[in-house]
């Protein structure tokens, strides 16, 4: 080997991003599989390997013992001490071998030992950079679809978006850029495997924290979000300044920051609310975009009672339910809405009853 080719090494290790100490490290593991490859599987040997030549020089290692059973291995106390005199019973004798023509042989192994090395440190450094990154958002261009399964450039790596991760109804075509959230990154012996998600409440989370700089220094806080993918969500956030108003500044200015939101999860329609340490104003706050004439809650059965307007009520429960469930599941209580025609008439029937009583 010569000085050319330590050059090549550190301008791959450059090039690739890898400390070249790990391709020097697999450059002399290489020689030792070459030597017992070629000339003496079973010998011990070590390498050394000069970073500024290229010379390497390889020494077959023998313990020193009383009687000699295995001589590849093994070198007795009067050999020993004919090499030097020092020597004493237990200790490792090296002695340096030239074996013909094996610089050849060597950097042909090095070559396929760096290789495997380059792509393991790759796969390695992959996996680091986006295991630190689970429970975020990343950039990632659409590849493929096979089988039910979306393929997503991520640069680095390719990301894996399975089908119940992905938004009922959402398309998703080769080379259309979007963001995805990550829920675990594997390793596996392919390497690392990203997986992705479209559903996941925690995309929309951090599309909130990066749009909306308020959530991001911590004066607003996103207290809870209840999501049902692709079509609708509920947020409820709190401000630490009373001169902050949390929900403005999630809308922002013409409600720009809501609408870049809206656009990333193509049209999910997002209602924003205001969180509150009182459950029956926090359910009553849930319910938007319906009014609440009034609400009470039972601490001991965690539900609350709502009251609407007749003419809200439908749009209190939602098209199928959604909007009370999405309430209930944003608050963490059970919710029974009646309208006030239905109220009132109680009251009437109770009223009755105590006059003729």
């Amino acid at each position: 080997m010569s000085s050319e080719f330590v050059q090549a090494i550190e301008a791959l290790g450059k090039e690739k991003g890898i400390n070249s100490d790990i391709l020097f490290q697999a450059v002399e593991e290489a020689v030792v599989s070459a030597y017992k490859k070629n000339y003496d599987s079973s010998q011990n040997v070590r390498v050394e390997m000069s970073k500024s030549t290229g010379e390497f020089h390889v020494f077959e290692q023998r313990r020193i013992v009383e009687q000699v059973v295995k001589p590849h291995d093994e070198i007795s106390l009067e050999e020993a001490i004919k090499i030097n005199p020092n020597y004493i019973l237990g200790d490792i004798v090296e002695q340096e071998v030239f074996p013909k023509n094996f610089s050849r042989v060597a950097v042909q192994n090095a070559k396929q030992i760096i290789m495997q090395r380059i792509r393991e440190a790759e796969r390695n450094m992959v996996y680091d950079k986006f295991s630190e990154r689970e429970d975020d958002i990343v950039n990632g261009s659409i590849q493929r679809v096979e089988r039910g399964t979306v393929y997503v450039d991520l640069g680095a790596t390719e990301g894996l978006l399975m089908a119940n991760e992905q938004v009922p109804g959402e398309r998703y075509l080769p080379h259309d850029r979007m963001k995805f959230y990550i829920i675990e990154v594997k390793k596996t012996g392919k390497g690392p495997q990203i997986m992705l998600s479209r559903t996941h409440p925690g995309l929309l989370k951090r599309l909130f924290e990066l749009e909306v700089p308020e959530i991001h220094d911590g004066v607003v806080e996103l207290k809870s979000i209840a999501r049902e993918a692709g079509m609708r969500s509920k947020i409820a956030v709190f401000s630490n300044d009373e001169k902050v108003d949390p929900v403005g500044s999630c809308v922002g200015h013409k409600g720009m920051r809501v609408q870049n939101i809206v656009n990333e999860l193509r049209g999910e329609k997002i209602d924003i609310v205001k969180f509150n340490v009182d459950p029956a104003q926090y359910v009553a706050n849930a319910l938007s975009p319906a009014q609440v004439i009034s609400a009470v809650a039972s601490e001991t059965e965690k539900i609350c009672w709502v009251v609407v307007p007749d003419y809200q009520l439908s749009l209190a429960i939602g098209k199928e339910g959604q909007n009370a469930r999405l309430a209930a599941k944003l608050t963490g209580w059970k919710i029974d809405i009646k309208p006030e025609s239905e109220v009132n008439t109680d009251e009437d029937v109770q009223e009755g009853s105590g006059e003729e009583a």
